[in-house]
């Protein structure tokens, strides 16, 4: 292992990358940080995999992001544009073959519900694409990488419920693999029924500009969360306004330990194992 940091959600992918992409992987690489580039739909799900296959130091997991399954959201690829999503369905056989080409593929995803960027009439196009990628997850026998994202404030949810308790049931009725809850906004007793069935929550640079996660963060264990960027979104304390970059992590690990009252190494060490055992690094 050539890297002692893992970002275990990034979007190097997408199009705020597009201009300086090596560049972006170099100064990763030479700051001893690895990370998994996550698709959102079947474009930049393919160019997740092109940039693994290349770099020794990257994966690549793979889906349609539940923002991505209807038209007139914002699309994740137009990162700062007006450019709305056009709707994309599901095709399994597509992603099936996309990740039988390449070992870097360490997952599917990301993938669940969101009802802050979607309202109610997107439901069953978000729980048809969610079901569709937990059963051909369970096939590869490949971890989940999930999205789960609540109303805004007063709103209301298509179904009355929050957005991780509607990830749950689906979770609890078709999934047999492990997985990760990514940029984790839940409280701890809904976090615990996620680790009854095996998943892990992670935690993005928002923890270092607000104290809200912090009891959150002090109540999982450390051997069942992950640190994340989401970037090119979220940069931490000492980087806001600007954009995101999977080096970036290290702000997070370094949060994580403060608020745990734990050596920065020894977060560090464990959430790097706790990557390699999900992702089969």
């Amino acid at each position: 292992m050539t890297w002692q940091y893992i970002d275990t959600h990034a979007h190097v992918n997408l199009s705020a990358f597009a201009a300086d992409r090596e560049d972006v992987l170099a100064r990763t690489r030479k700051a001893g940080v690895a990370h998994i580039n996550i698709g959102t739909k079947e474009r930049t799900s393919r160019l997740a995999v092109e940039i693994a296959d290349a770099h020794d130091d990257v994966w690549a997991i793979i889906g349609l992001h539940p923002i991505q399954t209807t038209p007139g959201a914002h699309d994740d690829e137009e990162v700062g544009s007006a450019f709305v999503s056009q709707g994309e369905v599901f095709d399994s056989e597509y992603y099936r073959t996309l990740a039988r080409s390449s070992t870097k593929v360490v997952g599917i995803g990301e993938c669940g519900f969101d009802y802050y960027h979607c309202d109610a009439s997107t439901y069953e196009a978000q729980e048809a694409a969610f079901i569709a990628q937990v059963r051909l997850a369970n096939e590869l026998q490949l971890p989940l990488m999930i999205h789960t994202r609540d109303p805004k404030p007063g709103s209301a949810s298509p179904t009355g419920r929050s957005a991780y308790e509607d990830v749950l049931a689906i979770l609890r009725q078709y999934a047999v693999v492990p997985g990760n809850v990514h940029f984790y906004a839940g409280t701890y007793e809904q976090a615990k029924r996620f680790f009854d069935i095996g998943f892990t929550v992670s935690f993005t640079g928002v923890i270092t500009f607000t104290k809200a996660y912090e009891e959150v963060v002090c109540a999982v264990p450390l051997d069942r969360m992950h640190a994340e960027t989401d970037c090119p979104y979220v940069a931490p304390v000492p980087y806001r306004g600007q954009r995101c970059e999977p080096e970036h992590v290290m702000e997070v690990v370094k949060k994580i330990a403060a608020v745990k009252g734990l050596s920065e190494e020894a977060v560090r060490e464990q959430l790097s194992e706790n990557a390699q055992q999900l992702y089969r690094l």
